[in-house]
């Protein structure tokens, strides 16, 4: 919600007393100063008038999951486990998935009950680069990194993805950097070249790494993590 209306919104505060108090300095968020009334602001953040609360803040969640395989990335299911059951039953009201993993991919998710921050890790356009472990089924040919670094066409879209790079790890394996993480896209742009996705693990997304946590098990990000996700 944009700052502006929290401000006016069953608070007895008009639009221009609103920006008036904005123009004085006189409204802090988090304890900060704000000036800018278009702010969005999320639930988990306070907002005073002076020293008088307008908006109480609300207990925030990021946590950092490594997914196993068998598990959905959804809330509930009536078939299949959910990763929604590998976290504490107290967390899973107040969270949701940033940048769901397929059934059987694995490595990182996260888990957040900051919308704001979720949009900026995942949205095509803000470019955070993502990192997959890539298994295929038939050797990967020589000109797939040429392919991948000119961007490949999504026809359903209408768009060309952002150039992508390939770290050879094997014959049919790499390492491949994305920035957008579309619908499917790692086997879109498989396929698109004539080979198949076999295994899909996810090791980072900006800054946040999954490294050294057991699959299944999950962590609180740190305060450096989460800002470093802007």
């Amino acid at each position: 919600m944009k700052l502006l209306r929290i401000l006016t919104n069953q608070n007895g505060i008009s639009r221009r007393q609103a920006k008036a108090l904005l123009a004085a300095g006189r409204v802090h968020v988090d304890g900060e100063r704000c000036h800018d009334p278009d702010l969005d602001i999320p639930r988990f953040r306070e907002v005073c008038v002076d020293q008088r609360i307008i908006q109480s803040a609300a207990p925030s969640y990021y946590l950092m999951l490594n997914k196993p395989s068998g598990y959905l990335s959804a809330t509930r299911d009536d078939q299949h486990p959910t990763v929604m059951e590998l976290i504490d039953p107290l967390l899973r009201p107040h969270v949701h998935i940033a940048g769901r993993l397929d059934r059987a991919s694995t490595g990182l998710l996260i888990l957040t009950s900051d919308g704001v921050w979720s949009r900026r890790l995942t949205e095509p356009a803000v470019k955070i680069p993502k990192v997959y472990r890539v298994t295929t089924a038939y050797a990967i040919s020589p000109e797939t990194e040429d392919r991948f670094r000119e961007g490949i066409w999504f026809e359903y879209e209408q768009l060309r993805t952002s150039p992508a790079s390939l770290e050879p790890l094997g014959e049919r394996e790499v390492r491949l950097t994305i920035y957008e993480g579309r619908y499917h896209q790692v086997k879109r742009m498989f396929h698109a070249v004539g080979n198949r996705v076999t295994s899909l693990h996810r090791e980072s997304m900006g800054g946040l790494t999954v490294d050294g946590l057991e699959p299944g098990s999950y962590r609180h990000l740190s305060a450096q993590e989460v800002s470093s996700i802007g």
